[in-house]
């Protein structure tokens, strides 16, 4: 009953925070952003699927992401532990490797992408003044970049979702931040977070799936 619940309870808890929550007091509004963060720690605790390490380095990489929604009100401390989560999925994705070569090449068009808008925000962080941003923001884009193509060597569907779904929401936090405004970023940007954080929880949960190539039942869903 508790695991029919909680998308529900996710998902009118997110949507209050987006919509309804205002900016002052901050704590309310930080405890609000939380708030959907712990329901979805607790879907991937609950979540019928891997009780291996797998789990246990997704939910390291939830819990540090919660504390970075906590700490961005200082950039840099924030930054920081969203890195660490980052991490924290990166070495749970690797965990479910699954070679192909169609998927091995998503490497080139994410490394061209990360690339670009990285480049486009440190041109703006010179142009601003802000250059002690530069290394940190360099080092996220990186690790970022690495998780999204990490999700895809997966073959799982709710990972590789999850990571894309991760690299739009930072990007649209990113360009907003340092480059220039972009339409309805708020919602936008946590939108795609809740969604992203979401699907790397269920990433967990064991599906059957058809390998076109084997012709054989895998106990995870693969692209």
């Amino acid at each position: 009953m508790l695991m029919k619940s909680l998308p529900a309870a996710i998902l009118i808890t997110g949507l209050l925070y987006i919509f309804f929550i205002p900016e002052e007091p901050l704590i309310i509004k930080i405890m609000f952003k939380i708030i959907p963060m712990l329901l979805i720690f607790l879907f991937a605790y609950k979540t019928e699927g891997r009780r291996d390490r797998y789990q246990s380095l997704i939910l390291l990489g939830l819990f540090f992401c919660m504390l970075g929604d906590g700490l961005l009100i200082w950039f840099v401390i924030g930054l920081s532990a969203f890195l660490i989560g980052h991490l924290f999925y990166i070495a749970a994705f690797f965990k479910l490797w699954t070679f192909s070569w169609l998927r091995f090449a998503t490497i080139f068009p994410i490394g061209i992408y990360s690339t670009w808008i990285g480049h486009e925000i440190v041109v703006s962080l010179i142009e601003k003044g802000e250059s002690s941003l530069i290394i940190p923001v360099i080092c996220y884009v990186t690790v970022i970049s690495l998780m999204g193509w990490a999700a895809f060597m997966t073959g799982n569907a709710a990972a590789i979702i999850g990571g894309v779904l991760f690299v739009i929401s930072d990007s649209i936090l990113s360009w907003n931040k340092f480059i220039d405004d972009v339409a309805y970023s708020g919602p936008l940007i946590m939108l795609t977070y809740y969604a992203a954080q979401f699907c790397i929880a269920n990433s967990i949960r064991i599906k059957p799936s058809f390998h076109l190539s084997k012709g054989l039942k895998s106990e995870r869903p693969n692209f």
